[in-house]
């Protein structure tokens, strides 16, 4: 397929710029991944949808206030995006500048920080910094790294907002968006009902807003993000299937973490990166159901989906999603795809 049949038209009207003041007030629109038909309902209304021998597959990253501001002593103001952290001083990121700083040259951060320049990889730039270790310099002037759609500044909300409840391994640049429709009551209910829960670990990194630039999509170079599953993930599912329950991803990261650890095509206890690039005509090895957000026209997220419920019944969906005003991306609304 063409990057083109991924296009839509989205209002921009319907793109979230905010979350709502409740995590599980969103909506959730049900499709039937095997009839394509759809039901408009409420989050609130996603675990009548599950059934006591399901298995919930989490994604247990944890974003970092990533983006930082500065000043090259030459002149000019540069954005910092990190994509990784190398260890405790060096990180891979992105630079936003009207020129691009050049190598050994140093950016002045806020409360007197700041980093050298140490080498580029092609849209990428390796950086050291100094003043503190990484992750404190971070926690101290870094700003959570909303999407490029939302069109505001980070606030204090966002630090809690753009976190999913669970949020454990640190590393993420992006949030697992499906997540953040959860609170700590809807995952008690969850448990009471007797449904299994088990936790991946994808970070999610900014290459995930990133728009895929070739028309034909076997051309495209996939980002790579960091992924791990343990053993104790493997036995869920494989104790989900034994019992003929779902293994439900809840959101395209934990997917991708769980297809990852499957390509050799059974689920094995595995970490490192993946850049696995999921599309129309893809073999699902061990997702059965998929909670997910609403995705960006054109992206690799959106083929994700369309790959798992078939294009013409997810471009419907989507259709119907814009006719019916849902939210759409990050802080939008929620789509369960299920049989």
């Amino acid at each position: 397929m063409k990057k083109s049949h991924f296009t839509y038209q989205l209002p921009e009207a319907l793109i979230a710029q905010m979350p709502l003041p409740d995590r599980t007030a969103s909506r959730l629109l049900l499709m039937n991944k095997t009839t394509g038909q759809l039901q408009d309902r409420q989050f609130a209304d996603f675990i009548d949808e599950l059934n006591e021998n399901d298995l919930l597959v989490f994604n247990n990253t944890k974003v970092i206030p990533a983006r930082l501001f500065g000043k090259k002593r030459t002149g000019g103001r540069v954005e910092i995006l990190i994509e990784r952290m190398l260890d405790n001083h060096n990180a891979i990121a992105h630079l936003r500048a009207s020129k691009s700083p050049k190598l050994n040259s140093l950016i002045d951060l806020d409360a007197g920080y700041y980093c050298e320049v140490l080498a580029r990889h092609d849209d990428l730039f390796e950086l050291q910094f100094s003043g503190a270790s990484l992750p404190a310099l971070l926690e101290h002037i870094g700003h959570i790294p909303l999407p490029p759609y939302i069109k505001r500044a980070d606030d204090a909300n966002d630090l809690m907002r753009y976190q999913t409840v669970f949020a454990q391994e640190t590393g993420a640049v992006a949030a697992p968006t499906a997540s953040l429709h959860f609170d700590l009551s809807t995952l008690d209910n969850i448990k009471h009902k007797g449904i299994q829960t088990a936790f991946v670990t994808l970070h999610v990194g900014s290459g995930t807003f990133q728009p895929v630039r070739v028309e034909n999509l076997s051309e495209h170079i996939m980002h790579k993000e960091y992924f791990a599953v343990s053993q104790e993930v493997v036995d869920a599912v494989f104790a989900a299937r034994i019992r003929r329950g779902r293994v439900v991803a809840i959101g395209t990261t934990a997917v991708r973490a769980l297809e990852s650890a499957s390509r050799q095509g059974t689920l094995t206890a595995s970490f490192g990166d993946t850049d696995l690039f999921i599309t129309p005509g893809y073999r699902f090895k061990s997702v059965d159901a998929i909670l997910t957000n609403f995705h960006l026209p054109e992206s690799t997220l959106l083929m994700l989906v369309s790959a798992f419920a078939g294009y013409e019944p997810v471009m419907r969906a989507y259709h119907h999603a814009i006719e019916q005003s849902y939210r759409f991306f990050s802080y939008g609304d929620a789509m369960f795809i299920a049989d």
